[in-house]
């Protein structure tokens, strides 16, 4: 890795995902480790670090700014970014500020990604970063989901559990070419060299 030209991306890790009334069974109870391990490589190394925070319009949702649930967990609030986005969809890159004009204006052409939900705004900042040219690594064990089901046209009601969703995520991004999948432990030595 080219300690000049990567970055860190710390997608959404706020206190409302630990809502499971809300949000359902989860996976990955190691998440949050991994992302802190994450976050002190790259302050020993002294890279870039980006974190994003889901700012929800749904009122209902843990994560509506108005909420305790859309502040950040602590390992995370401690960082003091390169650059702070927040966004209101699922991709990084439609928040604000814009994360793209300001990897473009670093120089940053690689892109490390991990945090919450892997099925949702991980997997769609990583199929974008991807797309944009980037090269994109997601820490697979350094994110998390939940369970889903829903009724949809054609198929019926189609469940996946938390794991199932994080293995299709993983599948898809490195299969099809969007992102190299890694894990937190075979990542970090790399860092510093």
């Amino acid at each position: 890795m080219d300690a000049m030209t990567r970055a860190l991306i710390v997608i959404d890790m706020q206190r409302g995902f630990d809502d499971l009334d809300f949000w359902g069974p989860t996976a990955n109870p190691d998440c949050e480790r991994n992302v802190a391990t994450l976050i002190a490589a790259w302050e020993t190394a002294g890279d870039p670090i980006v974190v994003v925070r889901h700012d929800s319009r749904g009122e209902a949702s843990p994560l509506h700014p108005d909420h305790a649930g859309n502040a950040l967990v602590p390992a995370v609030a401690a960082v003091h970014p390169a650059l702070f986005v927040s966004k209101d969809v699922n991709s990084a890159f439609y928040g604000d500020p814009d994360l793209h004009a300001w990897l473009q204006q670093q120089g940053i052409r690689e892109l490390v990604i991990c945090g919450i939900q892997t099925n949702m705004c991980v997997e769609t900042t990583a199929r974008m970063a991807g797309n944009l040219g980037y090269a994109t690594t997601v820490v697979l064990d350094a994110t998390r989901t939940f369970d889903l089901s829903e009724d949809v046209a054609g198929l019926g009601v189609v469940t996946r559990t938390a794991a199932e969703l994080m293995a299709t995520t993983a599948l898809v991004l490195q299969g099809g070419g969007f992102a190299r999948i890694v894990a937190t432990a075979d990542l970090v030595p790399r860092i510093g060299g």
